[in-house]
Order: C-alpha cells, then sequence, then structure tokens
C-alpha cells in the first residue's frame, strides 16, 4: 500500500513543461523547506517544473516535523522500524513519480531528484532501484544506506552527484568518499562529487551553482 504524497509545486518560468525536479528534504522540515530553491534555479531551467512532496511521516514531540523514515540514533526507534519506514517511503515516492510522469507527461530521463540529508538517503535509494534511468540525481548533505545491496538490487545506474560540507557536524563529509566508492563497486560510470568548504549541513551558493550545472546538462536546458 502506498500513502499519497502531497506536493508544493512551482510552475515552468516558460509555461511549458519539459522537464521536472523533485525537492525531497531532510528530517523534521517539509517540502516547503526546499520548494525556495526553484527561484534562483528557475531562471537557468525556465522549462522546469519543481515539486516538493512532503515526507510521509509525522515526528513524535515535532509537531510540525516529517520524516521519510524513523531514524534510531535519533528517536530510539529499532533498526527493524528504521527498515520498514524506509521501503514503505521508497514505495510512496516510486508512486509520486509515476504519477507525476504521466500527469506531465514526461519521461523518466525528464525528471531529476535533488535531495538533502534524509532525502538524500531517499533519492539514493529509490532511483537505483527504478527500472528506467532517472535524468540524475543531485545528492546533498547525505549517506547511501545498505551500500553492501547495491549492487544485487540496482536496476538502473543514473548519474549521481554528490556534495557535501566539510564542517557538516550532522551527516559526516566523510559519508561523500563513502557513497562514491560504493557506487562505482555497484558499477556506476558517472558519478560527481564536491566538496563545500567551511559548510555545515547546508546547501552553499558554490554547491548550487555546481548542482545547476550537473542538472542543466543532464535536461538539457
Amino acid at each position: 500500500m502506498t500513502r499519497g504524497l502531497q506536493a508544493g509545486r512551482r510552475a515552468p518560468l516558460s509555461g511549458e513543461t519539459r522537464s521536472a525536479v523533485v525537492f525531497l528534504h531532510g528530517y523534521g522540515a517539509n517540502g516547503a523547506d526546499l520548494l525556495g530553491l526553484a527561484d534562483p534555479l528557475a531562471e537557468h531551467l525556465p522549462d522546469t517544473l519543481f515539486v516538493a512532496p512532503d515526507a510521509p511521516e509525522s515526528i513524535p514531540g515535532m509537531p510540525f516535523g516529517l520524516q521519510w523514515f524513523p531514524i534510531p540514533w535519533i528517536d530510539g526507534s529499532s533498526e527493524e522500524e528504521a527498515e520498514r519506514g524506509l521501503l514503505a517511503a521508497a514505495r510512496d515516492l516510486d508512486a509520486f513519480l509515476d504519477a507525476l510522469m504521466v500527469e506531465e507527461d514526461l519521461m523518466p530521463e525528464q525528471v531529476m531528484l535533488f535531495g538533502f540529508s534524509q532525502g538524500t538517503m531517499m533519492a539514493l535509494h529509490v532511483a537505483p532501484r527504478r527500472e528506467d534511468p532517472l535524468a540524475g540525481v543531485v545528492a546533498f548533505s547525505g549517506r547511501l544506506l545498505r551500500p553492501e545491496l547495491l549492487a544485487d538490487e540496482a536496476v538502473s545506474r543514473p548519474p549521481v552527484l554528490l556534495v557535501h560540507g566539510d564542517a557538516d557536524d550532522v551527516v559526516p563529509v566523510q559519508s561523500l568518499p563513502q557513497a562514491a566508492e560504493a557506487l562505482q563497486r555497484a558499477g556506476w560510470k558517472d558519478v560527481y562529487a564536491h566538496v563545500m568548504k567551511g559548510t555545515g549541513h547546508g546547501i552553499a551558493p558554490d554547491g548550487l551553482s555546481v548542482a545547476l550545472a550537473f542538472m542543466r546538462d543532464r535536461l538539457g536546458a
């Protein structure tokens, strides 16, 4: 069973949808948290629809915060609960992407995932397990979950851009080379990386510029 994800959206500046960027927010945030990035990006991607779904689960004790799945070291949940949550959220996101492509008449290669933190974990889990490769994954400040399963479970290998701040005290910057190595071991040819100097757990202008160049290239803007 899937849960329908609610999403904010910004229509293409040109009025014509030729591609879509799907923002996946971090733990404790919501879709609106990343949708503001559409403003600086839209002028460079005028035919792109920007959508930002809310994660499906509320967080106990955090009335306005949402999560894609529980995180044991933050909320005391079990590894089994986290695993169940991840797989359920992956089904939700897959259904959301399928519906988006039908509604907007888009092919998988016209859809880009843009994750931050827990949203990056979702993007790096879901994209490789989709039959048809997406345009790519922009992965900010997250990590690759279950890297040991990737080679066996990946059915498509879309280009991946990993971006991380070297002063991140939430998700260590070492997560970037670990993800890059696991992706390459699992057969990825197109893995790119950028480290934001002096940046904590966030998105700095230099990282966003690199992400924009990657998206323009992959979406044919």
